[in-house]
């Protein structure tokens, strides 16, 4: 446990690289160009950063602790997935070095950042402090924790929104800017490569994003002990969440078929599924779920409809491309012993457990490894017509 209660900061001027963010498996002997010949999939984790840019120090409320921060982020993903594309060379792996609070990059960026500030802020103060309030379409910047509990202090003035506005967005440049940059042209380089590979011969050829999270089932209370059960419609299977924007089976949702398109093909998702029920080793199938009780964020909506755009080319070449989100439960993540130390009252947080994050690195690898080998004859070389292709 990491006793520190003040928020873990970066340090001022600090501006982060494509190189400083991407990882894959033995960078000594392969550039990233290899990496990308060689894999198949591209792993991102928009909210694995937690440490809070140190300019952004003076908007924090003073009653933010580390425990709300790091609870306020899927700090948990990153010691796995860094993992995962260390013993994996199928995989390359994108992480947001700043934390959502900086700007969240699963929702849509704000065309006006003061004016969906002054928004949200207006919505807080409106519900009262501490109540539960809907930031619905101006969540890029939460001024209050899932938890409600408050993160950043309301500005006095104009004055201070258009200062509070202007640093966020100059700071973002610094971090989340360059993950949206880098993760973007990571899928547009993939994709050129593997349809390159798909035009020169007959064997099937597939490139699938995976936007990777964790979230708790449990909230946070005053006292900073993380223990407060989820309703039950909130509430994460015991292990992972599947997502691509259809139902309980993959399939398109009655009520959303044109408006909403899945960014994976149902057939693909149930393989994914089981695959990952045999790679996680878990007794029920409840354990892994499809879409719920999430749907799928903007990465897979954004994903999605770039393969959607591309479908032409890649339906010609026999390229199947697929966008889905992984929401894993972070008490499966973190392991009892972590679970039960944040789950008393406290301002620090838990640090990982490097056999259980091994454990889980050597899960994820299994399960896409039997997830190809399941698909590779049967459902990447069915029609690229088909009605259930993205």
């Amino acid at each position: 446990m990491t006793d520190a209660g003040a928020p873990l900061l970066i340090p001022v001027g600090t501006v982060f690289t494509a190189s400083d963010i991407t990882f894959y498996a033995d960078p000594d002997d392969r550039d990233l160009e290899q990496a990308i010949e060689e894999a198949d999939l591209l792993v991102s984790c928009p909210h694995a950063g937690a440490a809070i840019p140190e300019e952004l120090a003076q908007f924090l409320h003073p009653a933010f602790t580390r425990r709300l921060q790091f609870d306020f982020s899927d700090h948990s993903t990153s010691a796995i997935v860094r993992r995962w594309a260390e013993i994996d060379p199928r995989i390359v792996y994108v992480e947001n070095p700043h934390p959502r609070m900086v700007r969240d990059p699963n929702r849509e960026k704000p065309a006006d950042l003061r004016a969906t500030l002054r928004e949200a802020f207006a919505r807080v103060a409106e519900a009262g402090a501490g109540n539960p309030v809907d930031l619905s379409g101006v969540d890029g910047v939460r001024p209050v924790t899932f938890s409600n509990f408050p993160l950043l202090l309301p500005p006095v003035d104009a004055a201070a929104l258009n200062r509070l506005a202007d640093t966020f967005t100059e700071v973002a440049t610094h971090g989340v800017g360059i993950y949206e940059t880098t993760r973007d042209a990571l899928i547009e380089r993939f994709v050129e490569i593997k349809l390159e590979r798909a035009r020169g011969g007959d064997t099937p050829h597939s490139f699938s994003t995976l936007s990777f999270h964790d979230t708790m089932n449990h909230t946070t209370t005053p006292d900073g002990a993380v223990d407060v059960p989820r309703d039950e419609a909130d509430r994460l299977p015991s292990v992972v969440a599947l997502s691509n924007r259809g139902d309980a089976d993959g399939e398109p949702r009655g009520e959303s078929r044109g408006d909403d398109p899945l960014t994976m093909r149902p057939d693909l998702m149930r393989s994914l599924a089981a695959a990952h029920r045999i790679g996680f080793a878990v007794d029920s199938p409840e354990a892994v779920a499809l879409n719920k009780p999430y749907l799928g964020g903007f990465e897979i909506i954004r994903a999605g409809a770039r393969f959607r755009e591309l479908a032409p080319v890649a339906d010609a070449a026999g390229l199947v491309l697929s966008a889905v989100q992984a929401e894993f439960r972070r008490e499966y993540l973190l392991g009892r012993a972590n679970t039960r130390a944040i789950m008393q009252p406290g301002t620090g947080w838990v640090d990982p457990d490097p056999q259980r994050v091994d454990r889980i690195a050597q899960a994820c690898k299994a399960s896409w490894d039997r997830y190809r080998a399941a698909t590779r004859t049967t459902a990447f070389a069915s029609s690229p017509h088909s009605p259930r292709r993205v």
